[in-house]
């Protein structure tokens, strides 16, 4: 496991022991859904509509499934204690730039 990984896993940890126990995307019903920071009605009943043509592998797949959930909005969800399959969600990390060559 990356140390960016193990980093923001530590984080989610620590986060999520302070608020109530996450809620699983997968089992919440509409009211648990809407009870998460971030999550108004309108994203709630889209995921519940998502979920109905099969459960979410993980967050990559509930991006790609509910619009409006993009990595930023995922980040701020997990953050708030939801989880996808028990899985917080974790931000691939950025490609590294190629350094500039000087002119000549």
């Amino acid at each position: 496991m990356s140390l960016l990984r193990r980093f923001a896993v530590l984080v989610w940890l620590l986060a999520s022991s302070v608020h109530a126990a996450p809620t699983e995307v997968n089992r919440a019903t509409l009211a648990q859904l809407e009870s998460i920071t971030g999550v108004g009605p309108a994203l709630a009943q889209r995921i519940l509509d998502a979920r109905e043509r099969g459960a979410f592998i993980d967050w990559r797949d509930l991006q790609a499934r509910v619009a409006g959930v993009g990595p930023g909005s995922a980040a701020k969800l997990s953050a708030a204690g939801l989880v996808v399959n028990g899985q917080p969600f974790v931000a691939a990390p950025a490609a590294a730039s190629k350094p500039r060559r000087a002119a000549p």
